[in-house]
């Protein structure tokens, strides 16, 4: 037998094999194809109300402590405004009732702080009940009225509450440094 007439007659017993690889290969090929696909369009596809819920809580969250920690003895009555507007519950109301003697202290004091939100994340996200805890690293500048601006890092938590007009302060504190466990 030559090796032409050797070669089509292992041709010929392999088909059923060639048969059965090739459909594998064509399968395989087409799940590839498809699982590309999903992929490539799962990242454009809509976000889910979780993320949309989590993304509204931390932008409103990370805004609020910005309003809390920024305040100009100059325009007092409109930081003090803001802070009204960033708040709910408890706080809102002690922001409420304590605003003539806050906004007279700082006046006497001629500070103006200014906040600026170095990065934030949410701890918790409950979008059942509407609340959710904030850890904000927040760069807070204080300008005195004599000498130079200061500038603080501060790490921070705050608690939050969706309302009808978003997510406001429940509650706003330093986290203690030696919060991180084991450091």
């Amino acid at each position: 037998m030559t090796p032409t007439a050797a070669l089509a007659a292992r041709g010929r017993a392999g088909g059923p094999l060639l048969a059965i690889v090739s459909a594998i290969f064509v399968a395989a090929l087409a799940c590839a194809a498809w699982f590309g696909w999903s992929w490539l369009s799962a990242a454009r596809a809509a976000p889910s109300a979780y993320a949309q819920a989590r993304d509204r809580a931390l932008a409103d969250g990370e805004q609020a402590v910005q309003n809390f920690n920024t305040l100009d003895y100059r325009h007092v009555k409109q930081g003090v405004r803001l802070w009204l507007q960033s708040s709910a519950g408890a706080l809102h109301t002690q922001v409420e009732q304590g605003q003539a003697t806050f906004e007279q202290q700082v006046k006497q004091a001629k500070t103006i702080t200014t906040a600026r939100v170095l990065d934030g994340a949410l701890t918790a996200l409950n979008t059942r009940t509407g609340t959710a805890i904030l850890l904000v690293a927040v760069q807070i500048t204080v300008t005195p009225p004599q000498g130079s601006p200061v500038i603080k890092r501060s790490r921070l938590q705050a608690r939050l509450t969706r309302t009808p007009a978003g997510w406001r302060l429940t509650e706003i504190g330093q986290v203690p440094a030696s919060g991180a466990a084991g450091h």
